[in-house]
């Protein structure tokens, strides 16, 4: 009888520290566990604010340029609207001084835009810019800038033009003036020769955009055949 109580009392012993060795263990697993669940709690709420953050930017980044081809498209429109009712002969030299150089067309690209006549940082995030030479009737180089969002908006296609494609533009007096690609290239960022070297008895057009892989310029020159 003794033995039994004693063989019960030491299962009994035994069992309480098997239970104790137990909660100890489940508590040292929860101590251990706990610091990996905060981490993989951060982890994840930082990663859910990085998404959200992306989206945000990609949003506004796409209405900013969307409003900009906006404020472009309303451009034409006014543009339309004076060169309708106002004096053509003042027209164009108001316009070529403060204002509106004109419109660029340029059928295989589907581009048509507004050139403002002078070129600064505002104007260009808005339109094509014209920056050098002097008017779409004398032997000139008209070099024009446009941005390149690696879209369809503004320059960003004029790499795709080849020779004997056609570029018009359209003067402030209506006039459209026919130009035909002769060469695609592309140059240095600090490179200005296909600003100054054109040949002095031609009527010369120069498309200037970033190529926003290398921060080189793309190039296109075209001749014009018809004023």
């Amino acid at each position: 009888m003794n033995q039994i109580l004693i063989t019960n009392l030491n299962d009994d012993n035994n069992n309480k520290l098997n239970n104790d060795n137990s909660n100890n263990n489940k508590i040292d697993n929860n101590i251990n566990k706990s610091p990996y669940k905060n981490f993989f709690k951060i982890q994840f709420a930082i990663s859910i604010i990085i998404i959200i953050t992306t989206i945000s930017f990609s949003t506004y980044y796409f209405y900013s340029l969307k409003n900009k081809e906006r404020i472009s498209q309303n451009l034409i429109g006014n543009y339309n609207i004076y060169k309708l009712y106002a004096n053509t002969q003042t027209q164009e030299e108001e316009n070529t001084e403060n204002n509106l150089f004109g419109i660029i067309e340029i059928p295989k690209i589907s581009l048509y835009y507004p050139v403002f006549s002078n070129l600064t940082e505002e104007n260009l995030k808005v339109a094509p810019c014209k920056f050098y030479g002097t008017n779409l009737k004398e032997n000139t180089n008209i070099c024009i800038a446009g941005h390149n969002y690696n879209n369809d908006m503004f320059f960003s296609k004029i790499n795709q033009l080849s020779q004997n494609d056609e570029i018009f533009i359209y003067d402030n007096t209506g006039i459209k003036y026919t130009y035909l690609v002769t060469q695609n290239y592309e140059v240095k960022e600090e490179d200005l020769s296909p600003i100054y070297n054109y040949n002095k008895n031609e009527k010369t057009l120069t498309l200037i955009t970033c190529n926003n892989l290398n921060s080189n310029r793309f190039i296109i020159k075209a001749l014009q055949i018809t004023s």
